[in-house]
């Protein structure tokens, strides 16, 4: 997966994103807030609507008596207005009077009696009693159909509420979230880009100086400390280098020199040992400088040479295809990232194990595969194998990374994957194009060279 890709996948995992959890936090203190608040007052709204009916009954209630026992109304022509039921009872608990919607009820027996809430006409009606002297009991019913439907209201406002300020408050957290968090977000694909192996970049810092501005004030200067690190790393890397690069040649030169005169194995040995060491701090090298500092020197040199080179450098090599071409490159290099890559197929191969180098060649690449009767690459690196100090065969980690990168100089790919027979498989691939220019070049240099003679 591409680094693109990843980036995009990681856009599209919302749910893992810092906006969205603050949002969601919004959105439920939210909820939590509008719930208890909204309870808290239609509790008290209803009950303040329950005492004020109750008091519109007991006033009611207190006005008919008195107008009753002052004679000056009759009975259902209440002063409390419509809507309001009246009944006379007496003493004995006969119905003597009762308000024309209730005149079914008069000369029978009271039907209601301790009854708080009665239902008459389809709906319900609260009762209240007062007493009328000797004569009996003024009864009282006031409906409950507007204290009904106001307490359906609130709780139908509060649900409705319930149910749209979650929504609301997610929208406005997410929009409120993305824009307070717009230069984290910047900075955070600013810095996916970074590339530490070139440069450290510092990230732009926002205007505003809030949390966001310290925490990426606080990131520049870890990346400023990390980079001055990295140089004090390669500083002392290409030091060390340096320092042991000396006895190396002379180490290697004396060993060449004996191997000559006398034939020892052990000698030779001893030289490909040296010859090991000596790549080994051309590879710490190449990491200590980086890639940016490593210059192709181009040379057009028969293959049948490079094969040669690699032949003594890692003996037991099987080479195969067809070398009796010509190759356009920096021989050095090519023979520095071809030599790691069959040091560590040697290396993974064993001693008896076997090591074949093929080399393809047309217009459009020159293509160099080594194989080798190894286990294979294991298959949770990937293309982590690249990567410096990453290995998958005991080695430094080193070799495949430098090869790469002399791969990529000399505008080609260097792969890996297992075999279908068994054993890993490298594939270094250079273009072929640039080579049959460079070749055309160098046949008219050389005819221009022969006129002028």
């Amino acid at each position: 997966m591409t680094r693109s890709a990843r980036l995009g996948s990681a856009r599209v995992a919302w749910r893992h994103s810092l906006r969205f959890r603050l949002a969601l936090v919004y959105t439920l203190v939210a909820l939590a807030l509008v719930s208890v608040i909204g309870l808290g007052v239609m509790t008290l709204l209803l009950r303040s609507m329950d005492q004020q009916f109750q008091t519109r009954l007991e006033e009611r209630a207190d006005t008919l008596a008195e107008a009753f026992l002052a004679g000056r109304q009759g009975l259902g022509k209440s002063p409390g207005g419509t809507g309001t039921y009246t009944m006379i009872v007496g003493e004995d608990g006969q119905v003597l009077a009762a308000t024309p919607s209730l005149r079914q009820y008069e000369k029978t027996p009271f039907p209601f009696t301790g009854q708080a809430v009665v239902e008459l006409n389809g709906s319900p009606a609260r009762t209240a009693t007062r007493k009328l002297g000797d004569f009996g009991t003024l009864w009282v019913a006031l409906p409950e159909d507007a204290l009904l439907d106001a307490r359906q209201s609130a709780t139908s406002a509060l649900l409705l509420a319930l149910l749209v300020t979650p929504v609301l408050m997610l929208i406005v957290g997410w929009w409120v979230g993305r824009r307070a968090l717009a230069d984290l977000g910047e900075a955070a694909d600013l810095a996916d880009r970074i590339d530490p192996t070139r440069s450290v970049a510092t990230l732009p810092l926002p205007a505003r100086e809030d949390e966001v501005h310290r925490l990426l004030a606080a990131l520049n200067r870890l990346l400023v400390r990390i980079e001055a690190v990295q140089a004090r790393e390669k500083q002392l890397l290409g030091q060390i280098v340096h320092e042991l690069g000396a006895p190396l040649t002379v180490l290697k030169a004396s060993l060449a020199r004996a191997s000559e005169r006398t034939g020892d194995p052990e000698v030779l040995r001893a030289a490909l040992v040296a010859d090991e060491l000596t790549f080994t701090t051309q590879d710490l090298m190449q990491l200590a400088r980086g890639q940016l500092e490593m210059k192709v020197a181009w040379h057009f040199i028969p293959a049948a040479t490079l094969r040669g080179r690699l032949d003594r450098l890692v003996p037991g090599t099987t080479f195969t295809g067809n070398w009796n071409g010509m190759l356009l490159c920096d021989p050095d290099r090519l023979t520095q990232a071809l030599r790691n890559l069959l040091a560590n197929a040697r290396r993974a191969a064993g001693p008896a194990g076997t090591v074949v180098l093929q080399l393809e060649e047309s217009d459009q690449y020159v293509c160099f595969t080594v194989r080798d009767s190894g286990p294979g690459l294991p298959a949770e690196l990937g293309d982590r194998i690249f990567e410096p100090f990453v290995s998958g065969s005991g080695s430094s980690g080193l070799g495949l990374s430098v090869a790469r990168q002399i791969a990529v100089l000399h505008g080609g790919t260097l792969t890996a994957s297992n075999a279908s027979g068994g054993g890993a498989q490298f594939v270094l691939t250079l273009p072929g194009a640039a080579l049959g220019d460079e070749e055309e070049g160098l046949e008219e240099s050389q005819e221009t060279l022969n006129s002028t003679s």
